[in-house]
């Protein structure tokens, strides 16, 4: 049997293989062997060996008949493929970008006559590339082509991005017919998560997302890499597949399936080959597996590109209004922020209070210890009003100048909290402000910032009265 395969692969113009799958009774799958390849095949395989996997770790030299592993990485959605080929009898085709390899791989799977009853054999017809071709990226069924057009135009002519992903994330969900549908935002260089969008159907008694993430489920998060194994996606649909979870991912594995979970589709969210994200679907329709699969394959490639950029323009947009140093919003900001008010002629009467707060001795820290513990105390500056103003817009105005603004109706409230920063912050230990306030109306919120920073160069005079060697 394997000569006459050769002798068939041997014919084909392209690289070719031909694969068996041993069936069970129950309807599952065992090994996997590579029966036989063409010259083209392994001539191509040895020369991009080291993209298809990692060279120390697979055969060059061919022998028939052996587990596919000895050849290239282990892949589930691999196996799931020569599965449905070799033994259902599928033609099967796709267009793929797996996370392992920097190439994209053009496969189709044709199955082939088995003169054994409990073995299937299927013919792998495939070819690489390192950059993409856009026309087999869309060369799909009409079906999963709507779809995928459908998402990427409100993607693309989003005016709100996040009600649009919102929407995005609902019609995922419908289309893959699931009880829940996720997106996950992920830093792994802070390994931090957040959850961006979901959408859980209606009369499923299912927690949010939100309810799970805590500082600990990026132990989670971080055990997703090693199960989708360098593949497209992870596709939990089976028994066969859980005891598998179960066996080569048990932190994940005792984290969902406890929570009600019977299938999931997981797939990476990558851009410029950093991972910022996940979408998976919890609970979806099994029978139709494959064509979600494809149809999220083509999607997630344009949320990503879309969530990119929306992550680049908040980064920008944060760069320009936020402190780097402290965090506290910045003298752009405070300036945008004023003009807003004041031009707001519906609350041009309304209370605000305005507190500038000038950090005593940051220049005596500088010239004796350095920049960096200056940096420090103006750091430990921005925490110590961020906790005594939770509530109020912080600015740092400039140097060692802080400004708090609080729309605020209660004078005596402003007062109050105002006086108990102005004692706690009093002594030259540690962080100490001279500090001045005025509580006025908006329409008068530039006389109120000229008085708060009279009454705070008066509060400086009698600090450096008190405390002359601390005097700049």
């Amino acid at each position: 049997m394997r000569s006459d395969f050769h002798f068939f692969s041997e014919h084909i113009n392209a690289m070719a293989s031909v694969f068996s799958v041993e069936k069970f009774p129950d309807g599952s799958y065992g090994n996997i062997l590579l029966v036989t390849g063409n010259s083209i095949f392994f001539k191509k395989s040895e020369d991009d060996h080291d993209k298809i996997g990692e060279e120390a770790l697979y055969k060059t030299d061919f022998s028939p008949n052996e587990p596919y592993e000895n050849y290239m990485p282990k892949d589930k959605n691999f196996e799931d493929f020569c599965f449905r080929s070799a033994i259902l009898g599928e033609t099967l085709h796709t267009y793929i970008h797996p996370e392992r390899m920097p190439l994209w791989l053009h496969l189709t799977a044709i199955p082939l006559k088995s003169d054994k009853e409990n073995i299937g054999y299927c013919a792998f017809v495939q070819s690489f590339s390192e950059a993409p071709d856009y026309s087999l990226m869309t060369n799909t069924t009409p079906d999963i082509a709507a779809n995928v057009l459908q998402i990427c135009m409100k993607l693309r002519g989003a005016d709100d991005f996040m009600q649009t992903i919102n929407e995005v994330i609902a019609d995922i969900r419908k289309l893959c017919n699931a009880e829940f549908c996720c997106i996950l935002t992920t830093d792994f260089a802070q390994r931090k998560c957040s959850v961006l969008c979901e959408s859980l159907r209606e009369n499923v008694s299912h927690n949010t997302m939100k309810d799970y993430i805590d500082d600990d489920f990026f132990n989670v998060v971080d055990t997703w890499h090693g199960t989708i194994a360098g593949s497209t996606c992870a596709i939990i649909k089976d028994k066969q597949d859980w005891d598998y979870l179960k066996e080569t991912n048990p932190v994940w594995y005792n984290t969902i399936k406890p929570a009600g979970a019977e299938s999931i589709i997981l797939f990476p969210l990558r851009y410029r080959k950093e991972t910022i994200g996940f979408i998976w679907a919890l609970n979806f329709d099994v029978s139709n597996a494959m064509k979600i699969k494809e149809t999220l394959e083509l999607t997630t490639y344009f949320i990503s590109s879309e969530l990119a950029s929306h992550q680049l323009f908040n980064r920008l947009e944060m760069l320009s209004s936020q402190d780097v140093l402290t965090g506290v919003l910045n003298r752009n900001a405070m300036n945008n922020r004023i003009d807003v008010l004041v031009a707001d002629q519906e609350h041009f009467g309304d209370a605000v209070g305005i507190i500038f707060a000038d950090l005593n001795g940051l220049k005596q820290i500088n010239d004796n210890e350095g920049h960096f513990a200056g940096d420090l105390l103006l750091k430990d500056a921005a925490l110590t009003l961020q906790k005594h103003f939770p509530d109020y817009e912080i600015y740092r105005a400039g140097g060692d100048e802080f400004m708090v603004l609080a729309v605020e109706p209660d004078e005596a409230v402003f007062a109050e909290k105002t006086k108990r920063f102005m004692t706690a912050t009093a002594s030259p230990e540690g962080v100490c402000f001279a500090v001045g306030s005025s509580y006025k109306t908006i329409g008068t919120i530039r006389k109120a910032m000229q008085t708060a920073d009279a009454n705070m160069y008066a509060n400086k005079e009698e600090f450096y009265l008190k405390y002359p060697e601390r005097r700049r």
